[in-house]
């Protein structure tokens, strides 16, 4: 019997409308390889700040933060579920994004990780990063980077 390319899927999510592609997008190559299907969130760590007048200023999360996307990995496994994925797990860990899902997708070697694409402004890119990129760049499978459906012409 030939092996299935995917046997072990993750996704990350974050709530945001491409994540949420990126789930369907997951879900559905899960049920269509009858892989494994990992959900992975990074609840953010507050941002430490640095002035040369103000030494630190410490950027404090809602307190609902980690429960928030917690809620958001529990949807979607249980979305897989609905769909037919027979092994699903989720996973919301406090941390950078980046770092997070490449530290499961290895953990737990996965042979695809999927995202979503965000648009970053050129502001925010310069300071952030594009978790896409890193992902792309770092991860150690291929990675698939779900962009907005295109509309039918």
């Amino acid at each position: 019997m030939p092996v299935a390319p995917f046997e072990r899927i993750a996704v990350a999510t974050d709530g945001s409308a491409m994540a949420q592609h990126a789930v369907g997008v997951a879900i559905d190559l899960a049920r269509r390889y009858g892989a494994e299907l990992l959900v992975v969130a990074a609840a953010p760590l507050p941002a430490v700040y640095a002035t040369p007048n103000q030494p630190i200023a410490v950027a404090v999360l809602p307190e609902e933060s980690i429960p928030r996307y917690r809620a958001l990995v529990d949807a979607a496994v249980e979305e897989a579920r609905r769909a037919g994925v027979p092994t699903v797990t989720g996973i919301c860990e406090e941390g950078p994004a980046a770092e997070t899902i490449l530290a499961q997708a290895k953990a737990h070697r996965i042979d695809l990780l999927v995202v979503g694409s965000r648009g970053l402004s050129a502001a925010e890119r310069l300071l952030l990063g594009s978790v896409s990129t890193a992902l792309v760049t770092h991860a150690p499978c291929p990675v698939l980077v779900v962009r907005p459906p295109t509309p039918p012409r």
